[in-house]
């Protein structure tokens, strides 16, 4: 593991150039220009905006580094203004630009040619993007990732119904937020394009899938996006607390009918609160299947695809160490509903089963905050089972999987400290709604 990287030694080595490197490559993209910004204190790129640590966001300006952020800007010098400078920090620190909702493919470039580096981004609420971008000295390296940004609004007279919770959150706003992380960021530059030809994956659900904005509550809706390729945007509108009539209800399906087309995917996981309604005629194989069908016939009618995933496994073992349902028929329904429907299921209960008893009671342990959510091992794990779902059913989206993710077995789970996820600054003791 790198060390941080001592502040003092970056002034001192801040005279070493980096002309051998080639200029940072554009991206061209029909739908819009690209926004370049280039990080650090020596020379700007032409075509760049200039982003050192005096570059705010909000005072005046529609992007910058998030107030509170503790940057400092390193200069190597040479003749390549774009890659001859970065921002670092000890701390994981923020960087916005206001755009309207959409996707966008997302260049960053990251090393030092006197220093090694190793970056992790997340975007929004802590989706992963890039997980540990290692760089050795003098090596300048370039990620593109495709980030899915949206507001509350619907259409011109109407929004989604927020709760409280949801007030200020990354993931409703108008602007992209980018975290830098790791063991030693270094952030040269980053480039945004606007990206209309983007597959888009739609999350529908609740606690367990959702982007939990605070650590140390985390969900494998957030951990997906680092699974995939450029041209795949995850658009993560599942909630807290939420069943499939609350989430028709708050008008979060009529935000996602208002954008997804042809060739999205809509990915539908409850069960956790929909297994405490009451009523007359509330049930597994009554209103909550009702509401599966209706979800699945409103992509269809879109030219989406529906994948239905079975709701994950609360942490619940017996006396020989075997997973309970905790879930009732929740489980079943979702299974004869994606028969029925003949749409493509991804069998989470079962896998989450497995996966929790190849860890074992006491290890299990470690991979939750509490017995229903996950931190972000858990969650990590959780999305890998996912992905796993994702090649089982042959869909078309395997193709866009990332390359260096290799088949996963849940009974032979990564090791717990293996997975180096650098946890995000904002913290919260409360618990996420939904159990």
């Amino acid at each position: 593991m790198l060390s941080r990287f001592v502040l003092g030694s970056i002034m001192l080595a801040g005279a070493i150039a980096v002309g051998s490197f080639t200029p940072a490559t554009k991206v061209t993209n029909a739908d819009d220009h690209i926004r370049r910004f280039d990080f650090g204190s020596g020379k700007v790129e032409p075509g760049c905006s200039a982003a050192g640590p005096a570059t705010i966001y909000g005072k005046g300006s529609s992007y910058g580094f998030e107030p509170g952020s503790k940057i400092e800007a390193v200069d190597r010098g040479g003749d390549d203004a774009f890659r001859g400078d970065f921002c670092t920090s000890d701390r994981p620190f923020f960087f916005s630009v206001d755009l309207p909702e959409g996707c966008y493919d997302v260049s960053v470039t990251l090393g030092d040619s006197a220093g090694e580096s190793d970056t992790t981004v997340k975007a929004e609420s802590r989706r992963l993007m890039l997980e540990h971008v290692h760089t050795k000295t003098n090596e300048i390296v370039k990620r593109t990732f495709t980030v899915n940004i949206r507001n509350d609004r619907i259409g011109a007279n109407d929004r989604v119904r927020l709760k409280a919770r949801e007030s200020g959150v990354l993931h409703w706003d108008d602007k992209l937020t980018l975290e830098f992380n790791g063991d030693r960021p270094c952030v040269c530059g980053v480039e945004i394009a606007r990206r209309g030809d983007c597959i888009v994956v739609y999350l529908a659900g609740d606690s367990t899938v959702t982007d939990q904005p605070r650590e140390p509550w985390n969900s494998w809706g957030q951990m997906l996006p680092r699974f995939f390729q450029r041209g795949v945007a995850v658009a993560n509108h599942a909630e807290s607390g939420e069943t499939l009539r609350s989430f028709i209800g708050e008008k979060r399906l009529d935000k996602i009918l208002g954008s997804i087309k042809k060739g999205d995917y809509l990915f539908i996981q409850f069960g956790h609160n929909d297994q405490k309604e009451r009523g007359e005629g509330a049930g597994a194989f009554t209103t909550y299947k009702q509401s599966l069908k209706r979800l699945i016939a409103e992509a269809k009618k879109r030219g989406a695809i529906p994948v239905l995933v079975t709701p994950i496994n609360r942490r619940t073992f017996d006396s020989a160490g075997k997973v309970t349902n905790s879930l009732g028929d929740y489980p079943d329904a979702v299974r004869q509903t994606a028969t029925e429907e003949n749409v493509a299921l991804i069998d989470l209960n079962a896998m989450s089963k497995t996966l929790y008893e190849a860890l074992g009671v006491d290890e299990s342990k470690r991979a939750f905050v509490d017995n229903t959510h996950h931190n972000a091992y858990g969650s990590y794990e959780s999305a890998r089972c996912i992905v796993e779902g994702i090649r089982a059913n042959r869909l078309d989206l395997a193709r866009f999987i990332v390359d260096d993710v290799p088949s996963f077995d849940p009974a032979k789970p990564d090791a717990v400290a293996s997975i180096r996820i650098p946890p995000s600054p904002e913290r919260t003791n409360g618990k996420p709604e939904g159990d």
